[in-house]
């Protein structure tokens, strides 16, 4: 069941939005040659206790790792495409890119949101890895208006992408969201005709998050459980906003 939430929930789960938004923000600020992965997880670990909020990510149980995710910031290097586990030993380096996620429960409502960040200067290959990644999700939000369907979002993303060379990786999807981390309903990067295409409506807030490879979609996941990389060790990129439908349009959660 899709669940459309009222105005009063909508301003609360905007507020757990832009407190994301501002913990990604100075994330992205420390983004740097040197700093680890583990340097982020606890900036980001003290930003959220600072706001009263509680981490989304840490303790979270999956069926398909079989463990609860031990960190409140999942920080993926290069060909990592989403759950790296941030290390000390992980420092980043010029070249690199760097998907930030992280989510936050505040007030009873979640906020999730994740960006892309380059490591100092980048070929031009991973540039427009990371421009087509994020074109896709603007052009997926401009898609979310009562009355289109779900597959409007998911083949917006799709099209954007492929006519572009990549990949869309397919193990992994966006979400509802609310006062559960992840909700109905699923929304993949691409059109699924096996899955629900329900009607867009007031009130139904939306995680998209387009994860994108530069070579092949194939994905495994690392012996931590957690950590999904590019089969092929091509670099990935990973941009998430949550989007509220309202009868004028999408409202972005997760930005000002």
């Amino acid at each position: 069941m899709i669940v459309r939430r009222s105005g009063v929930e909508l301003e609360k789960l905007r507020r757990s939005g832009m407190l994301v938004y501002q913990i990604l923000r100075d994330l992205k600020d420390m983004v740097a040659d040197g700093v680890t992965t583990q340097d982020l997880e606890l900036a980001t670990e003290k930003m959220i206790a600072d706001a009263g909020a509680k981490p989304a990510f840490k303790g979270y149980y999956t069926q398909a790792s079989g463990t609860k995710y031990p960190f409140v910031l999942c920080a993926s290097v290069n060909e990592e495409v989403v759950h790296g586990m941030p290390s000390p030993k992980r420092k980043l380096k010029p070249g690199d890119i760097v998907s930030l996620d992280t989510g936050v429960l505040l007030d009873g409502y979640y906020g999730d949101s994740a960006v892309t960040v380059a490591v100092g200067e980048v070929n031009d290959s991973v540039q427009r890895l990371l421009k087509v990644t994020e074109e896709s999700l603007e052009m997926a939000i401009d898609r979310v208006r009562a009355g289109n369907r779900l597959f409007d979002i998911c083949g917006t993303v799709e099209k954007h992408v492929v006519s572009n060379g990549f990949s869309i990786v397919r193990e992994f999807v966006g979400h509802g969201i609310g006062t559960s981390l992840h909700e109905e309903p699923q929304i993949p990067n691409y059109v699924d005709r096996r899955g629900e295409n329900p009607r867009l409506k007031p009130g139904m807030v939306l995680a998209i998050e387009p994860m994108v490879n530069a070579g092949k979609p194939e994905t495994k996941v690392l012996s931590d459980k957690w950590t999904a990389v590019a089969k092929d060790g091509s670099y990935s990129a990973h941009f998430e906003h949550m989007v509220a439908v309202t009868d004028n349009g999408p409202w972005v959660l997760t930005r000002p």
